[in-house]
């Protein structure tokens, strides 16, 4: 089996990360492509030379940060003839206007991953390829965990909205209420980054977060909300996630309660309010159950799994596991 990626740098560190582990449990060669627009003579040949399936061949799993990542296929040496099955799995899939058209109309994929569900009927209508959903999760076994002290009340990290933006303010506000505030976290080790940040989730009770339709940016979807990593990753350590959750129907469906404190505004000084209330009810007891739930709900084995189903494989890796998630759930 074969893995193609290609790697955006550190504020992509949850899914490179990911993209390590599925190599490793899936068994598979791993390779990083960077990305560059495909030439015309590339998605002329989409256009006019067809597929021929090696039933033979090793199988192929694309793993695209985005829409435009399909045409990575076209690097891959041979990639007409050398597979058995190619398979795509999007991450940033509610970027739907983005699809290549060089590979709506090619026929190459024989599936395809998304992580919004809420975009499967267009997926099928555009690519003309079988959809189904894979949303995001986490390192929950590997890098996540509950530790016994929590170092911060609240930790900030990502974007956020104008009132949380600036760390010196909210420090300001939180201590005024007695709340333990640490800011945006740094680290210079990108090769860590994933590591690096899970171990500050650990020391947090609450991470801050709100669905982009509450803050806006240039790069996030203007219509479309959902979930990133920090939320998973941070449940995956025991954290409640403190902001405005996205409602989509597929996200909620992810979440629990008590996964979330919804703070119902940007406004910081409301905020800092509902903060304090919910610390004067946390225990550790939250953190466990947050931990257990993100096993059982947003463990990337889980994903792994539906892949090796779809590509009737069954590494041994990948058991073993599985194996150990399930012990850890009895």
């Amino acid at each position: 089996m074969v893995i193609i990626y290609s790697d955006k740098g550190a504020g992509w560190s949850p899914i490179s990360h990911m993209v390590k582990l599925a190599a490793r449990l899936l068994e598979a060669e791993l390779i990083i492509l960077d990305h560059k627009s495909s030439s015309i003579r590339d998605k002329l040949g989409a256009l006019i030379l067809k597929r021929q399936r090696n039933l033979e061949g090793e199988k192929l799993l694309l793993i695209c940060s985005s829409p435009s990542d399909l045409e990575l296929l076209f690097q891959v040496k041979n990639f007409r003839y050398r597979f058995e099955y190619i398979v795509a799995w999007v991450i940033d899939s509610f970027w739907v206007e983005h699809i290549p058209k060089a590979v709506r109309f090619s026929g190459y994929f024989d599936h395809i991953f998304i992580t919004s569900r809420e975009d499967i009927d267009k997926w099928r209508k555009i690519t003309c390829t079988p959809i189904s959903w894979l949303p995001w999760a986490s390192d929950v076994l590997g890098l996540g965990g509950v530790k016994q002290s929590r170092k911060w009340d609240l930790v900030r990290v990502g974007r956020q909205p104008s009132e949380w933006d600036n760390d010196e303010l909210t420090n300001s506000k939180c201590k005024e209420r007695g709340i333990y505030f640490s800011g945006r976290p740094q680290f210079t080790d990108v090769t860590r980054n994933q590591e690096d940040m899970m171990s500050v989730y650990q020391q947090a009770k609450f991470i801050l977060a709100f669905s982009n339709l509450s803050h806006t940016s240039n790069y996030t979807h203007p219509k479309r909300a959902y979930l990133t990593g920090r939320w998973v990753d941070s449940l995956a350590c025991g954290c409640i996630v403190a902001g405005i959750s996205p409602v989509e129907e597929s996200v909620l469906e992810l979440l629990w309660d008590g996964a979330t404190l919804e703070l119902g505004s940007v406004r910081i000084n409301d905020g800092v309010k509902v903060l304090e209330s919910a610390l004067s009810e946390w225990t550790h007891v939250k953190a466990e159950y947050n931990y257990q739930k993100s096993l059982k709900k947003l463990d990337w084995r889980w994903r792994f799994m539906e892949i090796t189903n779809m590509l009737e494989i069954s590494p041994k890796s990948l058991l073993d596991e599985i194996d150990l998630l399930n012990l850890e759930l009895n």
